[in-house]
């Protein structure tokens, strides 16, 4: 039997302020506000507030479909300036309450900054808190504690009523486990460092206005140089990561930078796909001290065989600035540096039994028809001596090289590959043509940003990408002028 709900009376011995914003989508920056819920608490009195907002701009019919907010609602709503100095002074000198207190407290935070006005309080963040009071349940979204705990709720996705329920969640986990319980955990979250506890003002100034979206950043040093770049899926997890410290005798999963950190920056992206691209960019353009690709430096090049007037096939290195990589055939790997091609021969030879001297790994320095060395360890067939003809040796090396065979460009002109963000609808296009990559743009129209270059991790992207497309992506050939 469920005990019965008790007031919350003066929750966590101070007034507080359960707040849920609905928004025209998940950016702090970009985003704005299209509804505010408030339930307002001091000791045993309960007030509620909502308003729609007219945002000032289009609500994508993604959020439409989840909110039920549309731009008919809004049209007549008053814009947030005309509601901030009721919010402020409902606001201020409250505990700030909500699921995910991150999203809501940065998002007014920035519409009263827009507006010249200072909002400072206090966040408590509720699915931390439901996650310290029922540690034995995996999933803590507002969603699943509607489910679990039974709470009703007349319309799900509109502020006042996903604040009330938060509201309800506090009161049942009062009664379940003891005001004294909920209190002692919610001060230990309030206690807790702050995450960007010991980095500059202008630092932590920075890290409050990174959105949780795709994308790539670099970090610089106090004298400006730069000292790492790196790509995310949620760039303000992963920089923050970055930067905690790290607690004695703890793993760290992201890399470590043994240096002090004095600025960043970043840019969003649509998607994966582009924030590999972008950070390629940035790390050559860059060269960060603490990124080891950075340092890789050499030019695109491939294994060619050419046959000689013995009719033997021997390997030789051509580069992407002399060749069109894309319409050559019989081009076998592709390689950062003439030293890895050499390398893989080297291996083929020996895991083959192929003629060392013939392939160009060892330099016969004695008269000729000499043996190789590995013709006296019985790894060589013998074509250095005469005993293998060109037409067993050659089958076998191109045999050898299957694997590492280059593959055409399989398209009659250039391609996009389209990323899409579901909820604004905006569209990035990634061009490329004879897997050179030309850059990127926004849309389908303009110039593209970026400059064109064969490279191999570019190259080996778009491969991935085409033996299995990205979610929210898609490909375009684009007509040949």
């Amino acid at each position: 039997m469920r005990p019965k709900v008790k007031r919350l009376n003066l929750l966590f011995e101070q007034p507080c302020a359960i707040v849920d914003l609905e928004t025209t989508g998940g950016h702090i920056s970009r985003d704005r506000i299209t509804e505010v819920g408030l339930v307002l608490i001091d000791g045993d009195r309960v007030e509620r507030f909502s308003s729609l907002v007219n945002p000032g701009q289009p609500i994508p019919p993604f959020i439409e479909n989840m909110t039920g907010i549309s731009n008919q609602m809004v049209a007549d709503a008053p814009p947030f300036s005309a509601l901030a100095g009721t919010l402020l002074d409902k606001l201020q000198g409250r505990l700030f309450l909500a699921h995910n207190a991150r999203f809501d407290y940065h998002f007014l935070k920035n519409e009263f900054r827009r507006l010249g006005l200072r909002f400072q309080a206090r966040s408590l963040c509720t699915v931390k808190l439901s996650r310290r009071l029922y540690p034995q349940h995996f999933k803590h979204s507002l969603d699943s504690l509607i489910t679990r705990h039974g709470i009703e709720m007349p319309e799900r996705h509109r502020a006042l009523a996903d604040a009330e329920a938060v509201h309800r969640f506090l009161q049942i986990a009062n009664a379940e486990l003891g005001e004294d319980k909920v209190s002692h955990e919610a001060r230990q979250l309030l206690a807790a460092p702050s995450e960007l506890e010991g980095l500059s003002p202008a630092l932590q100034q920075q890290l409050e206005d990174l959105p949780d979206l795709p994308g790539v950043y670099a970090l610089y040093g106090e004298a400006g140089e730069a000292l790492y770049v790196g790509r995310a899926g949620n760039l303000r997890n992963k920089v923050l990561a970055q930067l905690k410290p790290q607690k004695p005798g703890g793993k760290r999963h992201e890399a470590h930078i043994p240096e002090p950190v004095a600025r960043l920056e970043w840019r969003e992206t649509l998607g994966e796909f582009g924030a590999h691209l972008l950070e390629w960019q940035w790390l050559r353009r860059l060269r960060p001290r603490h990124n080891h690709r950075s340092h890789v430096q050499g030019e695109v090049c491939s294994i060619q065989l050419r046959q000689d007037d013995d009719g033997f096939l021997r390997p030789g290195i051509v580069y992407a600035q002399d060749v069109d990589f894309s319409r050559t055939a019989d081009l076998y790997g592709l390689f950062r540096h003439a030293r890895e091609a050499r390398k893989i021969v080297a291996e083929i030879a020996l895991g083959h039994g192929l003629c060392q001297s013939v392939l160009g790994v060892e330099q016969v320095t004695s008269r000729k028809g000499a043996a190789c060395n590995a013709y006296g360890l019985r790894r060589c067939r013998g074509a250095c001596v005469g005993e293998e003809a060109a037409d067993s040796h050659n089958p076998r090396l191109r045999q050898a090289l299957t694997r590492l065979k280059v593959k055409p460009w399989p398209f009659a002109s250039a391609v996009a590959v389209v990323e899409r963000d579901e909820v604004t609808g905006e569209t990035a296009e990634h061009v490329f043509d004879r897997w050179c990559y030309l850059g990127s743009r926004a849309g389908s129209e303009g110039e593209l940003n970026g400059a064109p270059a064969f490279d191999l991790d570019c190259c080996k992207l778009l491969e991935g990408w085409l033996r299995k497309p990205q979610p929210g992506s898609e490909l375009r050939e684009l007509s040949a002028e």
